[in-house]
This record gives C-alpha cells, structure tokens and sequence, in this order.
C-alpha cells in the first residue's frame, strides 16, 4: 500500500523533472487494463471505460444498477487490476461509523488507547450497497471521499495515496435501500449504470462457466503498478484544456441553476470533476489536449447525479440526464474551442 507520507516526501512525482521513463505507452498498458476488465464483465466496454476515466482522473465511481447484472464484479475487477491494497465493505442498516473508519479501542498489552484502522484505510475501497446504511454510516465516508482523510477523537489521519471508492447500490424502489445524501452524491466523479448484457455476450458467460472457465475477478493479477498508475494521474491532470471549453462549461453549469425546471444545480466542485474527468478522457486517447468529444463524452455520466429537478415543473423533461443532453445540445461551443483545442502536445 502506498502511503499518503510516501507521496507527498521530497519527490513529488507529479513534476516533471520526476516523471517516468514509459519503457511502453501508458495507453498501451490501460488499453492492457480494459480488456483485462472486459474479460470479466462481457460486452460493456463503454462502462469499463468510463469507469476508468474516472478513477484516472482521481475522483470515486457510483454504479447504480438492479442486482446481477455485475456491479460488484467490475468494482472488484478495477481493484486487482489496479493494484495496491483492497478491501471491501458490505454495507448493512446496523453498520456503525467506526466499521468503516475505523476507532479507537484499549489495547489489552498496554493498557492505552489505540486506533484500529477501519477498512477505509486501502487504496482501493468497495462499498458494496451503499444505500442500504444509515445516513449516519453514510455521512462518515464524506471527509474520505473529499479530503482524504478521517478525523477520530479530535485526531486527523490521512488515508493512503491513491484513494479510490468504488461504491455500488440498487435503485431505491428495491426493499431496504434508502436515497444517498446530495452532499455524498457530489462527491462522487461520476454515476454509471451497466446494464443487461447483450444476447451474444450473456450466452458467452454462460458457456465460460459450462466450460469452467470463467475469469473471476479475485484471479486478476495488476495490470500496473502503483506508481505507474500514480504517475498516469499526474500526467492526465496535466492535459491542456483551451478556455473556451472550460467557459462552456461554466455556461453549462450556470444553465442548469438559471432553469426552471431545477431545484438543485450543478456545483463548482461538480465542475472541477468534469473538468478533470475530460482531461483523463483526452489521455486515454493518446492526447495531451482536451477537445469538445471529450468534454460531451463524460458530461452525462459526471453531472446528471448532481442535479435535483424541481417536482411539478411544466417544462420537466423526465430524467436529470435528459436535461444534462439539452442543455449540452442548445449550449453553443465557442468558435475557439474546437481551434484552440489541439495547441497542446500529442502523447
């Protein structure tokens, strides 16, 4: 496990002067990573890969989905392919704060009070059916998630570098489950749900596990290091992003608190996570620039979960992701965007 003391010594690898040698492409080794998650969850490479821009670019995933259809499979697949420590915390309505962040506890040998680490102390963290605690469980993740650290007894810890959730829940009319909080909500860089699979790849699985040979994903080996994936994200945050597209998305955000048909609008940070999101989308494409593609390819997934609709409005069109397609469709790009998008380096 790599600790937040290791990362943020002396050498800071997000540097330039302390960058890497790529002995390959890293496009090459996360186009190595998707399908080695592919091998896992059939025929949802668009998931998979929205999964990982938002990972790359720091931020925590919510998949929101019926039960079956994998969730858990590709939360668990990311975090061997990752690397660096994994642990998983299966939500439950009698779960208690410290079972996630961990407390302090009399040690028997000194007589002294002791902090025992909760299992959100890793690098990479599943929280299976999240919306099955209670929202005070749920209000104990929203320091990890922002900050990156958690405060027990007046005393601050920081959690390990990288930190990444990923966080699973079904929809709210099943049995048990209880709506996420708006400021966890915010929190999260992106909301994916996966989906059935498709006939041809179901039937696939199916003769995997007839066959016995089905890839689980505790079988997963690292596809890179810890460092490496480290070094990834520094180098995504460092992708040119022109200004007009980010007065786009400025004009985006402002779109959605001006509407009437919103009770809840984007916020800065949701901004900021679309922001870094587009950068990490541009990266995996071998890009040291952002262009409008990517800014349209991540919007939905990266802001529709930000926003509460006003109930009753005449003008409602259904769906939050559904305004999030208007408003991106009748938002003109500015001229410069697309011919100032291509000033950075190429990758």
């Amino acid at each position: 496990m790599i600790t937040s003391h290791l990362y943020e010594g002396d050498e800071d690898i997000s540097q330039p002067g302390h960058a890497r040698h790529w002995a390959e492409p890293p496009q090459t080794l996360l186009r190595r990573l998707l399908l080695k998650v592919d091998s896992v969850l059939l025929g949802k490479q668009d998931t998979i890969k929205q999964t990982l821009t938002a990972l790359l670019a720091g931020g925590h995933v919510l998949l929101e989905d019926v039960p079956g259809v994998g969730k858990t499979m590709l939360a668990g697949a990311f975090a061997r392919a990752v690397g660096g420590e994994f642990k998983r915390i299966q939500f439950t309505s009698d779960m208690l704060p410290a079972d996630v962040i961990g407390g302090v506890v009399l040690d028997a040998r000194t007589s002294e009070l002791a902090y025992r680490p909760g299992p959100i102390m890793a690098n990479v963290v599943l929280a299976d059916e999240i919306n099955r605690a209670s929202s005070r469980t749920q209000s104990a993740l929203l320091e990890a998630m922002e900050e990156r650290r958690v405060t027990i007894e007046g005393k601050t810890r920081r959690l390990p570098v990288p930190f990444m959730l990923i966080a699973t829940q079904n929809p709210l009319s099943l049995e048990g489950t209880s709506s996420l909080p708006e400021a966890q909500l915010d929190r999260f860089m992106m909301k994916i749900s996966i989906g059935y699979p498709g006939v041809e790849h179901e039937q696939r699985m199916l003769e995997q596990y007839a066959d016995g040979k089905r890839m689980e994903p505790e079988r997963l080996r690292p596809v890179v290091a810890v460092q490496e994936w480290l070094q990834m994200q520094a180098e995504a945050r460092q992708v040119h992003v022109h200004p007009a597209l980010m007065r786009y998305m400025v004009a985006i955000g402002e779109a959605t608190r001006r509407s009437p048909d919103v009770l809840l609008g984007l916020s800065p940070r949701a901004l900021r996570d679309w922001l870094r999101a587009s950068q990490a989308h541009a990266y995996i494409e071998g890009r040291g620039y952002a262009i409008p593609d990517d800014v349209l390819t991540v919007s939905e997934t990266a802001l529709a979960h930000r926003i509460v609709l006003r109930a009753g409005s005449p003008r409602q069109s259904g769906s939050a992701a559904a305004l999030i397609r208007r408003v991106t469709r009748e938002t003109p790009f500015p001229k410069e965007a697309a011919a100032g998008s291509g000033r950075g380096r190429r990758l």
